[in-house]
């Protein structure tokens, strides 16, 4: 009785950090590599990506149970969301407080291996992962508070490599706010018609029937950066090649998004972490083929 019990704690406590759905840890996981590939081009410390990588699951975990105990009163109220542990009472506030406390701590003992401009700026970080959930209350795109907190490893992996910020980290950040946005937008048309009853704030409303356009906007800007990044840098064929990949999956969003059917529009939010992953084997292509 007491395994059963315990099983089912673990249980809820792995679908309230959402390790059940791993595309939230690698949309925060790809851009961190893109910065960390660039930093030490193509030859990162492989301590320092384990503690990135590691940190990537610790932090979107964390950020997952925040998520959750600033909606907890909403989510009962969105079909996508009223079976998640805190909306049912599977696990209770005082849990929830304690999984995330627990969670931060250990991302911030991993930080402690890092130089001091990297610890600096991981309580930028936590602040920004602890103040998400609430920018659906009043930002009207709160999507881009989004991707600043997805995007802060690339800040914090340019510090960890070279001590230093270049402008090549703050064109990656940039590129990815406006990722962030796109795949994002995607995410809240399904839920679209659940936060204007509940009166949360998203991108899908704000933009309301020029959503798609939006989007695809988002993704010219942000591939229109990744190409003066590459252009800039001198950057060889091996990246352009995944650049053209990149922007053909970005193509085949509009394809999936346009009609605007639930499914198909999460099918497409899905779909991203082939352009992040396509994005970072050409960072990878560049070093390893130059």
């Amino acid at each position: 009785m007491i395994q059963v019990e315990l099983t089912e704690r673990l249980n809820a406590y792995e679908r309230l950090m959402r390790l059940d759905k791993p595309i939230g840890i690698l949309l925060l996981l790809w851009p961190t590599l893109w910065a960390l590939l660039m930093a030490g081009r193509g030859h990162p410390h492989w301590v320092i990506v384990m503690i990135f990588i590691t940190g990537v699951v610790l932090m979107r975990s964390a950020g997952c149970v925040l998520n959750d105990i600033a909606d907890h009163k909403f989510d009962g109220l969105v079909e996508r969301t009223k079976a998640r542990p805190l909306a049912t009472g599977e696990v209770g506030m005082k849990e929830a407080y304690l999984l995330a406390a627990a969670l931060c701590l250990l991302a911030f003992m991993l930080v402690l291996f890092l130089n001091k401009t990297t610890i600096l700026l991981s309580f930028a970080a936590l602040f920004l992962a602890a103040t998400y959930p609430y920018t659906k209350r009043f930002l009207a795109i709160p999507q881009a508070y989004l991707g600043i907190a997805f995007g802060f490893g690339i800040p914090m992996a340019f510090a960890a490599v070279n001590d230093y910020l270049p402008p090549a980290a703050w064109y990656l950040l940039a590129a990815n706010v406006f990722w962030a946005i796109a795949y994002d937008t995607e995410y809240a048309m399904v839920d679209r018609d659940d936060d204007l009853k509940i009166g949360i704030k998203s991108s899908a409303i704000f933009f309301g029937k020029y959503d798609v356009a939006a989007v695809m906007a988002c993704y010219v800007i942000m591939l229109g950066i990744l190409a003066y990044v590459g252009y800039a840098l001198h950057y060889g064929y091996g990246y352009w090649l995944c650049f053209g990949v990149a922007a053909l999956l970005a193509v085949w969003q509009y394809v999936l998004i346009r009609n605007r059917e639930k499914a198909h529009c999460f099918q497409a939010f899905l779909h991203n972490t082939w352009i992040g992953a396509a994005i970072c084997a050409g960072f990878a292509a560049q070093y390893y083929l130059s």
